[in-house]
């Protein structure tokens, strides 16, 4: 008898933004599964409005076996910037935790990865590091597998769902303090929220401040004086 193939697609959101988390999510379809999401419009979430994004969501949820979104807050974001590991190190715990929790341990699961570094070959193997029970396993780890992959694609949407709903809860909570914009650096809008308010709202948690940007404009804050003293 055949065992039935399973396919994992995980992908991340919130990459590059100075406000707000990361999300990275996975989704577990069979291939007959992965078929229908590609027939239902599913695609690269930035090829997709927030409105069909959040009605894809809930049919990404009912033609998945399981499904998972974890997030990383800012603190912690800067904690593996600023420390001897990276950014792409984080994903790669990231995305090995979705991978740990979604896997059976009995079915054979392709796990498609849309890769966070250049060097994809160098990325997989830290990718393993974290792997509990690789032996069912196929990992594959490409560029623009968001576009090339459905189940990649659904993964896309689930975890830009999530950041535009963890962005819309940051707006409300500071709306007092005018439009945080997207929370991208190169957003004009976030700017000159992070010029009126960033040392008023240093310590509030929605700020990557190991970023360039943050560092270029508050070079005395405390996230500064700490790495300083941190290096004798």
């Amino acid at each position: 008898m055949t065992k039935r193939e399973f396919i994992l697609g995980i992908d991340d959101a919130g990459r590059g933004p100075l406000i707000g988390p990361m999300f990275l999510a996975g989704v577990l379809v069979t291939k007959e599964q992965d078929k229908l999401l590609k027939e239902a419009g599913v695609k690269d979430s930035k090829m997709l409005t927030h409105a069909v994004r959040v009605k894809l969501a809930e049919t990404i949820k009912e033609n998945s076996i399981k499904h998972k979104v974890v997030s990383s807050l800012p603190d912690e974001i800067d904690a593996f910037v600023e420390s001897k590991s990276n950014l792409n190190t984080l994903e790669a715990t990231k995305t090995a935790e979705i991978i740990n929790a979604l896997n059976g341990g009995k079915e054979k699961i392709i796990v498609v990865v849309d890769c966070p570094s250049v060097n994809t070959a160098a990325w997989r193997n830290t990718l393993l590091k974290f792997i509990h029970h690789p032996e069912n396993l196929e990992v594959v780890c490409e560029h623009k597998a968001d576009v090339n992959h459905p189940s990649v694609s659904a993964a896309s949407i689930l975890a830009k769902v999530a950041r535009e709903d963890a962005v819309g809860e940051i707006r409300k909570q500071f709306a007092q303090y005018g439009n945080i914009g997207s929370g991208y650096p190169s957003d004009p809008a976030t700017k000159v929220f992070l010029e009126k308010h960033g040392k008023e709202l240093e310590d509030s948690g929605i700020f990557r401040k190991s970023w360039q940007t943050w560092k270029a404009m508050f070079p005395s804050s405390k996230s500064q004086k700490q790495a300083t003293l941190g290096e004798f």
